[in-house]
């Protein structure tokens, strides 16, 4: 009868090496996250950057940069406009004056989600096109009730040079024509960023 081999100790700890990399690296490898450095992604110190400009909603005439897109049965009797959608590609500019110098475009959805006053969900983005933040965007979702003096909505996120942003945007209406629906908001905007 032949003998039972030995084992060879070196093959044994291989296989438990290997057991335990399985075991380590199967687990890991399932989970859908980990944990990063903020140099591995080329991040500096934080800032806080004041960004200054005037928003320009225009709904009449030949070139609107606002339009609606949607609207619910009630809309038309309702006093707050309830239930419309407005897509938006609104200019952003350095002075009030629509013709002054363009810094960017705000563009994203707004919708009447009031009953009692006029308050808008705000889906935007501020797509910066000028200076050294051209091709960086700061995204805002927020409430505007656009009739308040001052409205505060939140920045919450950006891209480019305004990755990983945080903050808010005071909304200040300077000009709102009743007839046409047309207004210039000035902005002012506080964001931490990278």
């Amino acid at each position: 009868m032949a003998k039972p081999s030995t084992p060879n100790p070196l093959s044994l700890i291989s296989t438990i090496f290997f057991f335990l990399f399985l075991l380590t690296n199967g687990i890991n490898s399932q989970s859908f996250s980990r944990h990063l450095s903020q140099k591995q992604l080329g991040l500096k110190k934080e800032k806080l950057s004041h960004l200054h400009f005037y928003f320009h909603d225009i709904v009449s005439g030949k070139n609107p940069t606002a339009v609606r897109v949607a609207a619910a049965a009630m809309t038309k009797s309702s006093p707050t406009g309830f239930g419309a959608v407005v897509m938006i590609d609104d200019p952003l500019t350095l002075a009030p004056e629509l013709g002054s110098k363009q810094v960017g475009r705000a563009q994203g959805i707004y919708a009447s989600a009031a009953l009692e006053q006029v308050g808008l969900l705000m889906v935007m983005n501020f797509a910066f096109t000028d200076g050294k933040y051209n091709g960086s965007t700061l995204s805002v979702l927020g409430r505007n009730t656009v009739f308040s003096s001052v409205r505060e909505l939140p920045v919450v996120g950006g891209s480019g040079l305004f990755r990983f942003a945080r903050g808010y945007a005071h909304a200040k209406t300077i000009w709102f024509n009743l007839t046409t629906g047309d207004a210039t908001v000035e902005y002012n905007v506080y964001v931490f960023h990278y």
